[in-house]
């Protein structure tokens, strides 16, 4: 399949009903509702590379990937060094977007209604602000199953954890996306020095998270002072669509952000 097919190919969203879409080409939410969660542990119909050699990114970031060799791409090194994992309606990426130009990022969506309206949201954004959003993305697929599938060790740069599924009884703990067993192939992907971010209005659940990377010996907390420099941190509860419903109604919002770092010695 030629490069410029294969771009037009995996961000193409269906020939919806026009309805469903306002004068400017932007999907309507309300017709992309869906349940607010999904069982991670479920089996999912929907392809998976083999390895991240065999994911094609030129399909979602055609601008970064130019089928003209004589044009240069837009970064030298266009790899995807930023996740949104559970990226609901895609509001956080799309505010990252201009924050970081030049670094390619991809929202994880389990929830097909959902991934799709992000994908329509990025392709009527991209057509309504020429040379702008060209660096998001979103993928149809289950991140606490198929990370190995798309990135390479030290790949990634920052992975954002906001309002996931708190999985309230125990029986169900082993959904949550946040455990010392995910924690370990989280900080396989993220580069040293790289960035994990979650937020969450379940304070049981922000305290299993904050515990659980506390105790893993690949991650420190960041401090005051670096928080307060840290560009995304007015995102992490601002941009999503959970976060404003959280504000809107004065819930609590337990943010906790670490560093990859080095194992002590090495």
């Amino acid at each position: 399949m030629g490069r410029e097919k294969r771009a037009a190919s995996a961000m193409d969203a269906p020939d919806r009903d026009p309805s469903h879409r306002q004068s400017d080409g932007m999907p309507q939410k309300r017709f992309y509702r869906a349940r607010a969660h999904s069982n991670p542990l479920n089996d999912c119909q929907f392809p998976v590379p083999v390895s991240p050699v065999e994911q094609d990114w030129a399909e979602h970031f055609p601008a970064f990937f130019p089928s003209d060799p004589s044009v240069a791409p837009l970064a030298d090194d266009a790899k995807v060094r930023m996740v949104d994992v559970g990226c609901g309606f895609g509001g956080l990426l799309m505010q990252l977007s201009p924050l970081f130009p030049k670094d390619l990022m991809v929202g994880m969506e389990l929830r097909d209604k959902v991934s799709e309206y992000v994908k329509e949201r990025i392709l009527a954004s991209r057509k309504n602000h020429p040379g702008e959003f060209e660096n998001v993305s979103c993928l149809r697929t289950n991140a606490m199953k198929y990370l190995p599938n798309y990135f390479e060790k030290g790949q990634l740069t920052k992975l954002f954890f906001l309002f996931p599924d708190p999985h309230f009884k125990a029986a169900n703990h082993r959904r949550r996306i946040v455990t010392r067993t995910l924690l370990a192939e989280y900080a396989h992907f993220l580069q040293v020095g790289g960035t994990l971010y979650t937020v969450t209005d379940v304070p049981e659940l922000g305290d299993w998270m904050s515990e659980a990377c506390d105790n893993h010996p690949l991650f420190e907390r960041l401090t005051q002072e670096e928080l307060d420099v840290d560009p995304c941190i007015p995102l992490l509860t601002t941009a999503t669509e959970e976060g404003q419903k959280v504000a809107r109604n004065e819930g609590v919002r337990c943010m906790n952000v670490f560093r990859r770092i080095s194992p002590e010695g090495l």
